[in-house]
């Protein structure tokens, strides 16, 4: 059986080579790569990100490849947007100003609230392993790049910003982080986004990155 084909989007914005390592460990060819043609020929497309949302967005911009990334979707390959990367699937970000996203996901990027749902302060940003669960009150993982995973099992997380999605039905997985429920995991058909880091979640990150070369 030949190994799955992974393409990670290289704009100059990510942690590429710990990206790379996780799907290796995982049994996956790896390409890095910001070659438009190279990005439309790969199975399985990632796209990392770490920093402000604005400066990723102008680097996808100046490299003419938000138009890939749509067509990578539109062709139906499956598609895992990391940490600041999930947060570019969504509409637009509050993050210094309002920037408009992907667009792939019908949704708003906003700041993590600064109290804890009893009202005291909190430590922003949001930084350390944090438990997963089902969202939408649901006693199931809603996806097939979770389903292997417990109940509660924890992932490595590092930002100031998370992901509204519009529907709920696009919120995957969420943790809580000072009672706040805050997006973990979001998906749409053949688009997936983790706001943690899954490469620098032990195993249960590898059991994510397993399960989506898998699709």
């Amino acid at each position: 059986m030949s190994k799955p084909d992974v393409l990670i989007i290289d704009y100059g914005v990510g942690n590429l080579l710990s990206v790379q390592r996780g799907f290796e460990h995982c049994g996956a060819k790896v390409e890095i790569s910001s070659d438009p043609d190279q990005i439309l020929k790969a199975s399985h497309v990632i796209l990392p990100g770490v920093g402000a949302f604005a400066n990723a967005m102008e680097a996808l911009h100046e490299r003419n490849l938000t138009e890939v990334i749509h067509e990578v979707v539109k062709k139906g390959k499956p598609f895992l947007a990391i940490c600041l990367g999930m947060q570019m699937l969504l509409d637009e970000s509050e993050e210094f100003g309002l920037t408009k996203g992907l667009g792939l996901i019908s949704g708003r990027v906003v700041p993590i609230p600064s109290t804890t749902s009893n009202g005291l302060s909190q430590k922003i940003p949001h930084i350390g392993w944090s438990e997963l669960y089902p969202a939408n009150q649901s006693n199931q993982w809603n996806s097939k790049i979770l389903e292997t995973l417990e109940f509660e099992d924890s992932v490595y997380f590092v930002h100031s910003f998370m992901a509204l999605p519009i529907d709920n039905q696009n919120r995957l997985a969420d943790t809580f982080y000072g009672g706040n429920r805050i997006s973990s995991v979001i998906g749409r058909d053949n688009v997936f986004g983790c706001q943690f880091h899954p490469e620098k979640s032990g195993q249960v990150g590898l059991k994510i990155l397993s399960q989506f070369i898998k699709l």
